[in-house]
Formats: structure tokens, C-alpha cells, sequence
């Protein structure tokens, strides 16, 4: 993200909670305002790396609203004063059960419930520090899904609606596949072959290699 174009943008990936997800902490080097995409958990563990690299968390930004991803936003908004923002409202059922659906899994303590301070929608823009990211919103793996990009860094934060030689699940409640395939060909393949992406877990991959090699979603596969 630090390439020729855009020197002044760092991120550091930092896996939370027990499903490991890439919680993606970007900053300005100049600056030093940045922001957490996806906070689903872990506050403490996600602030202390802020304050070891001196950054200033001036918003969060949500991709959707599943507990691994929405559940420490509320917190660290408490903490910092930074707005929530995002997903889109369609996701707004999810983030009201964040509490309850943790207890699920035996943790009872840590996430919240939340409500963003604003929603985003498909062609929305974010901005840090004078640095402009796009929004276009994914359905299907969740109905309020959306995707981060930006455009001068070539870089894409998908949450769970794309993966390194996998896509999202639609098995949950307001899954959709048929969605999610149109989400990933329509709104994300656009967006150029050399966009990296950090997905809501796994290793980081490009859309170029997704549509060559992945078995849900290649040109090969859908052709």
C-alpha cells in the first residue's frame, strides 16, 4: 500500500478473535490518523498496537455486520471518539445480535452490540487524510455488505465476500449466493486484475488470480 504512487498510506494486518480475523489497521505516515476496518473483537490488543505505532484512530470502518467483524467497534468508538461507519443498513439486524450471538460460543464478556454513527452506500466515498477510498456495495454473503477500496494503492478490503481460492458463505440467515457471485463479478472483477484484496480471513491474494484460479469464481468456472 506504500507503493511508488501512494508512499504515504501503511496498514498492518492484525488477526482477532478465535475465527482470526484481519482486522486491517491503515495510516498516514505523515499524519499519523488511521483507522481500524473491521474491529470484530480483541479492543485492547487492537489499541495497544495503535499506541506502539503512535497512531491516532480517527473513525472505524465496518465491511458487515457479523460479530467477528463489527464486535469491538462500539468499544473502541467509546474510547477514541472516532464515528463508526458502515456497513450498509441492510446490516443493521446483525450488529443489534453481536452480544447475543457471541454468548453462542461461550464468550460473554468483550463485544457489543452497535450502531453506526452513518451507513454506507454503493458508490459512497471514505477519506483519510486527504486520501480518498471508493464503496460499492457486495449482497450476498451478508445483505448489507460492502467493500473498501483504494484506488491509488491498489488495494481492496472485502471482508468476507471474497478469499484466496474461496468466496463467502451464503448458509447464514439473508444469504444469497446467486447475489454473491453477481456482487464479486459485477462490482469487484471491475475494479481492475491487479487490485489486491485483504479478505476477512486468509492470506491476501489479487482479483486476477481469483478470476485464473478460484473454483467458485473464475472466468473459467462461470464461462
Amino acid at each position: 500500500m506504500t507503493g511508488q504512487n501512494e508512499p504515504k498510506l501503511e496498514i498492518r494486518i492484525i488477526p482477532v478473535t478465535p475465527f482470526q480475523q484481519n482486522c486491517s489497521l491503515i495510516w498516514d505516515r505523515e499524519t499519523m490518523d488511521g483507522v481500524f476496518i473491521d474491529p470484530g473483537g480483541d479492543a485492547e490488543k487492537l489499541m495497544q498496537a495503535a499506541k506502539e505505532l503512535g497512531v491516532n484512530i480517527k473513525e472505524v470502518w465496518l465491511t458487515h455486520g457479523h460479530l467477528d467483524h463489527a464486535g469491538a467497534a462500539d468499544e473502541i468508538r467509546e474510547v477514541t471518539g472516532a464515528p463508526v461507519i458502515g456497513p450498509h443498513k441492510d446490516d443493521q439486524w446483525l450488529m443489534d445480535d453481536i452480544v447475543q450471538q457471541w454468548q453462542k460460543y461461550g464468550i460473554t464478556e468483550g463485544p457489543r452490540n452497535v450502531v453506526p454513527d452513518r451507513y454506507l452506500n454503493d458508490g459512497d466515498t471514505l477519506t483519510l487524510s486527504g486520501e480518498t477510498f471508493g464503496v460499492v456495495h457486495t449482497p450476498g454473503h451478508t445483505p448489507g455488505h460492502v467493500v473498501i477500496y483504494h484506488e491509488p494503492g491498489r488495494i481492496a478490503f472485502v471482508g468476507d465476500v471474497l478469499f484466496q481460492g474461496s468466496i463467502g458463505r451464503t448458509d447464514f440467515p439473508k444469504g444469497d449466493h446467486q447475489q454473491l457471485i453477481k456482487s464479486i463479478t459485477g462490482k469487484l472483477w471491475p475494479l481492475g486484475n491487479d487490485m489486491r484484496f485483504v479478505p476477512g480471513h486468509g492470506p491476501m491474494s489479487t482479483f486476477g488470480q481469483e478470476r485464473k484460479t478460484n473454483g467458485f469464481v473464475s472466468d473459467y468456472m462461470l464461462s
